[in-house]
């Protein structure tokens, strides 16, 4: 019963401040990550005088849902996106994808280790912040861009395949942290040859069913003519693969997002297409994709604004700038314009899921354990990242829109 409580809150708050959003023309995405903060602070305040608001900020039903939406929103992608497109930005989104970690990663580092009190946590809290702040959401970007009308322009391939590389390069920093978190030690050669070959080995499997084997299976279904058993089959391949990049250490959203991309029109057919494509676009945006917005704002905690407002102020300023320079530059080498060039730097700003992840393991980890003479220096830079991953993430589509107003309708 809690959980139909937690999604027509949710959902009926998501729509309203969507819609909102919409007619200020602003995209959905601020708005229905707004709905969760505003639920976030109703917790807080009147939270123990209304038992089912009080449970919603840990509820592990509304998790899952909002893992459905991330689902989702990373197989449309992929769907969308077509691989000619990736491989023809891949050169470039390479480029801006360490650019855009390198900067943030060495500035977050920094930032941390000025401000947080001598410990024997320092170190691994010091590198947690800087790969929080080098890393871009692909679901968060997805539909940023969307939102826009942008996916398939040249920003929006660069910045979606730019977050594609991010997430694979995040792969390796993650496995450093964790690394560090367990043995207080970073991994040594083999053990980075070891990970090498398991992102090698992950998307020659991938790439090699979508591009030989996909299309036998898609002329098998549609001799049953189908959309329901289409969607199925796409459904069990993209969780095959996404249980095959966990078994290989990797983010279960990669797997997603490669069953998407090899959906392609010339190879399951247009019929075929444009039905799972407007099934997957319907739950994405009109259901699963907001409630995993709200999701995000759900998980705010505006204590670091009153405890810790300077160091607040700088994570974010050091997430944001260091994205817009470090992918920003190298967008400007490849030859866009500057306002193109801040764009691509903008979007690859937006953070979420991903984010969310890594802290989530951090936190079970004792990352954030309070220490003798920490005071409550560690709470104050969980709070800051999960504020800093909202924060960006509403601040991208705007600052977006504004940028290349021109283009949008």
């Amino acid at each position: 019963m809690q959980i139909f409580f937690e999604l027509l809150a949710l959902l009926l708050l998501t729509r309203v401040f969507g819609e909102a959003m919409a007619r200020v023309g602003q995209p959905a995405s601020v708005g229905e990550i707004l709905a969760g903060v505003l639920l976030a602070v109703a917790i807080v305040w009147v939270g123990p005088a209304v038992p089912f608001l009080a449970q919603m900020g840990s509820s592990t039903a509304l998790d899952t849902v909002a893992h459905a939406g991330i689902f989702l929103l990373v197989l449309l992608a992929g769907i969308e996106m077509e691989p000619s497109q990736i491989a023809k930005s891949s050169k470039a989104a390479f480029w801006i994808a360490l650019g855009g970690m390198v900067l943030p990663l060495a500035g977050g580092f920094a930032l941390a280790w000025l401000f947080l009190p001598d410990s024997d946590l320092r170190p691994v809290q010091s590198l947690l912040a800087g790969v929080a702040l080098s890393i871009s959401a692909v679901p968060a970007t997805v539909k940023v861009f969307d939102d826009l009308g942008l996916l398939h322009s040249k920003v929006g391939e660069y910045v979606i395949s730019a977050a594609v590389f991010d997430d694979v390069i995040g792969l390796f920093l993650l496995a450093i942290l964790l690394s560090v978190i367990e043995t207080g030690n970073a991994p040594d050669l083999l053990a980075f040859l070891l990970l090498l070959g398991k992102v090698s080995v992950f998307f020659g499997i991938t790439i090699l069913l979508g591009a030989h084997v996909y299309p036998r299976v898609s002329r098998g279904m549609k001799t049953m003519q189908a959309a329901a058993a289409e969607f199925s089959a796409l459904a069990v391949v993209a969780l095959a693969y996404g249980l095959l990049a966990e078994l290989l250490g990797m983010h279960w959203i990669l797997g997603a997002f490669m069953a998407g991309l090899y959906f392609e029109r010339s190879r399951v057919g247009v019929r075929a297409y444009a039905e799972i494509r407007l099934i997957c676009a319907t739950l994405a945006k009109g259901l699963l994709g907001p409630l995993f917005f709200a999701y995000i704002g759900l998980k705010v905690d505006l204590g670091a604004v009153t405890q810790a407002p300077v160091f607040l102020f700088l994570v974010v300023a050091v997430a944001f700038l260091g994205k817009v320079v470090g992918a920003g530059v190298p967008a400007r080498l490849t030859g866009l314009s500057k306002r193109d060039a801040t764009a691509v730097g903008v979007g690859m700003s937006a953070r979420g899921a991903v984010e969310l992840v890594v802290l989530g393991i951090a936190y079970e980890k004792g990352v954030f354990a309070a220490q003798a003479g920490q005071d409550s220096a560690a709470g104050n830079l969980f709070s800051s990242l999960i504020l800093m991953g909202v924060i960006t993430t509403v601040l991208a589509p705007i600052l977006l829109r504004r940028l290349l107003k021109p283009q949008v309708s």
